[in-house]
């Protein structure tokens, strides 16, 4: 994939971008740059396949909801909350530059919005779609099903995996909408463009 378009309005929005022809040069890259730090990440499947935490917690102090043994999974989240870096992926990009990510319990959501010194968004290129419709209705109708059925969720979505049923369910993990018009003020972004396909 041709991430130029992207990579220039990203960068007209405020945000760093780095790109990678695949997940192993993007993960060396991530693994030199955070050094020493104490780094929160949410359950990212993205972040799983790229071996993020073993690489990392092997320099700095990493909580994550998927990896960190011997805490339970709110007090994970609150150290992640307030730790100096934060990675997550996303589940829809935009040719035009938006970035959106849905949430069931708001740690990642609220995470990636504010309180920390840098957060590194990570994208693989099946998460790139060419306007913010689109891109919104990847992360509803593509990556909420996909994440449920993973998660093993009683919802509709999870049972069919086509699309997101709106549901009442409390099983439900599309709860909260985060939208990233512009780079906001506080700390320093950077997104990873990956050109391989990752996480949902």
């Amino acid at each position: 994939m041709d991430f130029t378009e992207l990579k220039k309005n990203l960068e007209r929005n405020g945000f760093q971008v780095s790109v990678f022809e695949d997940a192993c040069s993007a993960a060396a890259y991530l693994n030199s740059a955070i050094d020493g730090m104490t780094v929160g990440m949410g359950g990212s499947v993205t972040i799983q396949q790229m071996g993020l935490y073993k690489m990392l917690a092997s320099h700095n102090s990493v909580f994550s909801n998927a990896d960190t043994p011997g805490k339970t999974r709110e007090e994970i989240s609150r150290e992640a909350q307030t730790a100096e870096i934060y990675l997550s992926s996303v589940n829809g990009i935009s040719v035009s530059g938006e970035l959106i990510n849905i949430d069931g319990t708001g740690n990642r959501v609220s995470a990636v919005q504010y309180g920390h010194k840098k957060v590194y968004l990570i994208a693989g290129c099946n998460k790139v779609e060419k306007d913010f419709e689109t891109a919104l209705y990847r992360a509803r109708n593509v990556a909420g099903p996909l994440n449920a059925k993973r998660l093993n969720r009683k919802t509709p979505c999870a049972v069919k995996g086509d699309r997101c049923y709106d549901c009442d369910s409390p099983d439900r993990i599309c709860r909260g909408l985060s939208v990233l018009w512009k780079k906001p003020g506080g700390c320093e972004y950077e997104v990873v463009l990956i050109n391989e396909d990752l996480g949902y």
